[in-house]
């Protein structure tokens, strides 16, 4: 019975993945061309070395603070019974335009090699305004194993606001992706309780990386944020019930930047030893702060894995690591944690690759090393670089006259890994999009 089921399996996903290729993109001219300027090869970052010191590896433990539970039971008190997923994409509002729907400035972000198979750009309302911009992304194929949420396929992005007076916000693209050829989504703001629960604020905070893994999103931040990550429910999103710019409890109710739904935080990941560095690689005594975020569902058990920011110029190398995710079925989409709420790394590598703002690791097979593939952004024009790097060395496309590797999009979005169909999604400017793992194994070979 069991092979079956695996036959089964295996002819659905051929049937998914021929129904999104037949959906897929011939892209324009514009964006399968590069500039000359850009044909600087770069450096090779050669392999990539395990770190296994006790002291390196110390510096990664994170511990898990909870939202106190009354807390969260009075903040849904006082804002009504929370929904789930499936009601947000009930209510969506907007659509997100095909490739073909795309002007030439908009998909001159898109990867040259690999091409992209799927592509996508936001609503105008939201692909003019400069205030905003799309971050990161992660799917249902994060979520669970069958690729669903609850009988939907979801997207979800994550977008960030970022002001000089400090009042930044972040805010998700919930993308119902049930029709490839029509992707609609509306927005909900993250957010994080206060006052006992009595009030929320916005969260203040880059979202770079995100991982939806079971019923929780986790979440990187920044900024005026001090914990590393921030872990949300998704069977607590909660209704706004006023209109208007504030966040938080006004007169008549609660209001969410304008938006209808709020996504309150439930727990935080802090480092043990203190508050994460946002550029790590300064001090090598600090514990680093995440700014990449994937998961790799081919580890046992599955895991987050985390990336760091080290700017060219900072002559350290970065750091890759990982956490195993806990079994605790009462602890679902949680970290796994010992008795004293203590997170420890199960694996880390130091990189000369320079910038990371995509991570992703994969192994392909069952007892095969894991790939690990990181987008580093372009250093001019539109296109970055995708590596791949293991313990023996690291690869990357060709593309253009001189054969540079800057064939990647702007390489300032993260990556996420779609089981069931085996694409990797990500995002390069004001673009989402989508191409197989397969044709990214192809093109480093």
């Amino acid at each position: 019975m069991k092979q079956r089921g695996r036959h089964r399996r295996r002819r659905r996903g051929r049937a998914l993945r021929a129904t999104l290729a037949g959906a897929g993109l011939a892209l324009t001219a514009a964006a399968t061309m590069i500039s000359t300027s850009q044909a600087t090869v770069a450096d090779d970052p050669g392999a990539l070395k395990p770190l296994t010191s006790s002291a390196e590896l110390d510096r990664l433990r994170l511990t898990e603070q909870p939202v106190p539970q009354r807390s969260l039971d009075r903040l849904a008190k006082a804002m009504g019974r929370p929904v789930g997923v499936g009601t947000v994409l009930g209510g969506a509002d907007r659509s997100l335009r095909g490739a073909d729907e795309c002007d030439a400035e908009e998909k001159k972000a898109l990867p040259v090699a690999p091409a992209a198979t799927r592509a996508y750009c936001w609503d105008p309302a939201d692909s003019a305004t400069p205030l905003w911009r799309p971050e990161s992304v992660t799917t249902s194929g994060d979520a669970e194993s069958d690729g669903r949420w609850r009988g939907h396929r979801v997207i979800l992005s994550g977008w960030t606001r970022e002001a000089d007076d400090g009042r930044g916000l972040a805010r998700v693209a919930f993308v119902d992706a049930d029709d490839p050829g029509h992707l609609t989504y509306t927005w909900v703001l993250l957010a994080v309780p206060v006052d006992g629960g009595r009030d929320f604020r916005g969260l203040v905070s880059q979202v770079s990386g995100m991982v939806w893994y079971g019923d929780k999103l986790l979440v990187t931040t920044s900024g005026a944020e001090r914990d590393a990550l921030y872990v949300y429910d998704l069977r607590r999103i909660h209704r706004a019930t006023v209109g208007g710019e504030e966040v938080g409890r006004v007169p008549g109710g609660w209001s969410a930047h304008g938006y209808r739904w709020v996504l309150p935080a439930i727990a935080s990941y802090r480092p043990a030893d203190g508050n994460c560095v946002r550029e790590a690689g300064t001090d090598l005594s600090a514990a680093p702060c995440p700014d990449g975020l994937s998961l790799d569902r081919s580890s046992a058990p599955a895991s987050l894995v985390a990336s760091q920011a080290v700017p060219a110029e900072d002559g350290h190398h970065t750091r890759l690591w990982r956490y195993s995710f806990s079994r605790d079925p009462g602890r679902s989409g949680l970290l796994a944690a010992d008795s004293g709420a203590t997170v420890t790394s199960t694996e880390a590598y130091g990189t000369k690759t320079e910038d990371v703002r995509g991570v992703l690791s994969h192994r392909p097979g069952p007892f095969a090393p894991p790939d690990w593939y990181l987008g580093r952004p372009a250093d001019e024009g539109t296109h970055g670089t995708l590596w791949r790097q293991d313990e023996r060395g690291a690869n990357a496309a060709s593309c253009g006259a001189e054969d540079t590797h800057r064939c990647w999009g702007d390489g300032t979005g993260s990556l996420s890994y779609w089981q069931e169909t085996g694409d990797v999604w990500s995002l390069s400017g004001r673009m989402l999009f989508a191409l197989p793992l397969s044709a990214v194994e192809r093109e480093l070979r």
